[in-house]
């Protein structure tokens, strides 16, 4: 097991112990003080071990990881030879691309299914009373069993909620029509925002994250986020759902002798900035937790404070560049960040703070049995990748061959929610418009049915200006009696007066 170098100085260095790699980490700086360097360090050292990573690349400079390093000038020489390098050379790392635009990299998908209300409601700014709309509908969703792949499934399905809000309402809870339409209009921004190339599949595998090439490095997988990082609620969303998602589907392992996967979260910020008590006790929970199943979170932000303390406790590898005393803020960050590193003595932590040059850290891990170092001025050491952003040339080659092109760049859009709900309107749409083609037919049977026998109802019983069959027979069969009992009477009596026969 070798220990990842982290930087040096005239007396003693200072190194990560796989071991403790899953115990999390802080990489904290001002802008322009070597935090991307520091990041590809710890990268390089973990992919060496087989160890596969996650990093964001906000700026593009990430992208070198995968080139190999210029021949040493110089300056980069005498930097070598101040941390007495004897063995470095240049090298390139196992890279995959990754972009959730698809321009990059390999697009990133994911099902809205697998988002889940909570977090979508989050990168959709809803409210309370809106993401428990949002529950519900997520909630019928499951128990019709219709797929929520797409936004346009979530469309659909909203729809039906509104046109159905009575019967869900009854069932599931009261929702209203407002704040459906206010999801929808959350949607369509969302949309915009470039989300609807995110929300599909197939879907990121986490298995496809967790690689080594056929030499046994870990492969590092670079998101390219220049773009997703104007977009905060999207890129923080996305990259607490990855984290989220290897906590849920990991098993757990325990301290091993070193991680399974390590996860960067550069510009940490923007995950915490405007979020709510239940999402902060989400991601407290998430990074508290997920060491137990081998993996290693490491932030990288301007201030330690960024970060919430509960959250920040839970880090013990630390890596703090210069920071600068401007402003009252500025001061109270450094002093926040001195006091928590474990004190040398032979170190005035919140001078040197504010002191540090470029490339240079105070840095502190975990030694045996888990307990933090004493902290050190230390200059970082040197990656043996190329520090700085790559050619679209050179990304597009390291694109075609990467093991996983084939099976994401191409989407895949099968049956889901809003396929069947449109059969469903379809079939509902083909009986009305059989129930009104079949109507005249009926109108005119009935029509012809009732003139027919409205003739024959006259006939037979008449109408109020002349007279029916059966009326006419009746009173001729009267007056046809009446005149025979008449003669038979008018008989009887002739013949009793004049003695006739009987």
């Amino acid at each position: 097991m070798t220990e990842i170098l982290i930087g040096r100085n005239d007396s003693t260095s200072v190194s990560l112990d796989p071991h403790y790699g899953n115990r999390h980490g802080m990489i904290a700086g001002a802008t322009g003080t070597g935090k991307s360097v520091s990041l590809m360090v710890l990268a390089e050292g973990f992919s060496r071990l087989g160890v596969p990573c996650f990093l964001a690349d906000a700026k593009g400079d990430l992208a070198g990881l995968a080139m190999a390093a210029g021949e040493p000038g110089d300056k980069l020489k005498a930097r070598l030879a101040r941390l007495k390098l004897t063995d470095w050379k240049a090298q390139a790392n196992p890279v995959v691309f990754w972009d959730i635009y698809g321009k990059l990299g390999h697009p990133v998908r994911a099902t809205v299914s697998e988002m889940g209300p909570t977090l979508l409601g989050r990168v959709l700014e809803l409210n309370d009373t809106q993401e428990g709309v949002l529950e519900v509908v997520f909630k019928a969703a499951d128990d019709q069993g219709w797929l929520l792949l797409d936004l346009a499934d979530l469309r659909a399905l909203l729809t039906y909620a509104a046109e159905n809000a009575k019967a869900l309402s009854t069932q599931y809870g009261l929702i209203s029509t407002q704040s459906i339409a206010a999801i929808q209009r959350a949607l369509l921004k969302l949309e915009s925002d470039g989300a609807d190339q995110f929300f599909g599949e197939p879907a990121l595998e986490l298995a496809d994250l967790m690689r080594q090439d056929m030499s046994g490095r870990g492969i590092i997988n670079v998101l390219a986020a220049d773009q997703l990082i104007m977009k905060p609620r999207l890129y923080s969303t996305f990259l607490l759902w990855l984290l989220s998602e290897l906590f849920e589907q990991l098993p757990e392992v325990g301290d091993l002798d070193q991680p399974k996967m390590v996860f960067f979260f550069d510009e940490a910020h923007l995950l915490f900035d405007d979020a709510s008590p239940a999402l902060l006790q989400r991601v407290e929970q998430v990074v508290r937790l997920i060491r137990s199943k081998g993996v290693g979170v490491y932030f990288c932000s301007q201030n330690p404070d960024d970060v919430p303390g509960v959250i920040l406790g839970q880090l013990g590898n630390r890596i703090q560049h210069a920071l600068r005393a401007f402003t009252p803020r500025d001061q109270k960050a450094v002093k926040a960040a001195a006091e928590t590193f474990v004190v040398n003595p032979k170190l005035d932590v919140t001078e040197a703070i504010t002191k540090l040059a470029v490339g240079e850290a105070l840095a502190s891990t975990l030694a045996n049995g888990g307990v933090p170092t004493p902290v050190e001025q230390v200059l970082v050491t040197t990656p043996c990748c190329r520090i700085g952003a790559i050619t679209d040339a050179e990304r597009g080659t390291i694109r075609q061959r990467s093991p996983v092109g084939a099976k994401y760049d191409t989407a895949v859009n099968r049956e889901s929610a809003a396929e069947m709900l449109a059969r469903r309107a379809g079939e509902k749409a083909a009986d009305a418009a059989t129930v009104a083609a079949d109507a005249p037919a009926k109108g005119a049977a009935k029509e012809a049915e009732s003139g027919w026998g409205g003739a024959v109802h006259d006939a037979l019983f008449g109408t109020k200006r002349r007279q029916g069959m059966i009326e006419t027979m009746g009173k001729q069969m009267v007056r046809t009696a009446g005149s025979q009992l008449g003669r038979q009477i008018l008989r009887g009596v002739l013949g009793g007066i004049f003695g006739g026969k009987r």
